[in-house]
This record gives structure tokens, C-alpha cells and sequence, in this order.
């Protein structure tokens, strides 16, 4: 697994995977099936698994491969979106 030691996002913090918004969707059997994880704030982050948290993993593994590739690129890392999550009642 790669570090995250030495990656910043855009306001100057490390970079933490779980800190960014993770989308799930089931995938029909036409795609496979399992579940489809996108990060939205990393565009083209994507992961999958056979069950939703297989598929949060990958795509936390994917957001760190993703953050190292944009900084080879000299791209800036979006730092996470700070919404606060609400719970319906």
C-alpha cells in the first residue's frame, strides 16, 4: 500500500482518504454486479466490490493511488469537502 506521508492537499493538510465523500451505487448483473464506490471530489476515483464496504475500500485504496499520481503530475489535491453530514429524522 502506498503512504500518504508526503501528500498535501490544496490547504496545505495531509492527505487522509476518509476524509473525502464516498457515493455508492449497485451495479446491475449486466455490469457485474457488487457495488460501484466513487470519491466525487477525485475526479475518475473509482473502486468496486462484491459488497459496499469492499467497494469503500478499494476506492480509499484508488483516492491514495489517485493523489500520488496528480502530484507526479504537479496537480493540486482537492482538499475534502467540509459539509457536515446530516442524518435524516
Amino acid at each position: 500500500m502506498m503512504d500518504n506521508s508526503n501528500v498535501t492537499v490544496s490547504d496545505g493538510s495531509l492527505f487522509d482518504p476518509t476524509a473525502y465523500e464516498v457515493v455508492l451505487r449497485p451495479l446491475g448483473a449486466s455490469e457485474g454486479g457488487g457495488w460501484l464506490a466513487t470519491i466525487p471530489a477525485l475526479p475518475g476515483c473509482t473502486g468496486d466490490g462484491e459488497t459496499e464496504m469492499e467497494a469503500i475500500k478499494d476506492v480509499r485504496l484508488a483516492a491514495l493511488e489517485w493523489a500520488h499520481a496528480a502530484m507526479n503530475d504537479g496537480e493540486r489535491v482537492p482538499a475534502p469537502s467540509t459539509q457536515k453530514a446530516v442524518a435524516a429524522e
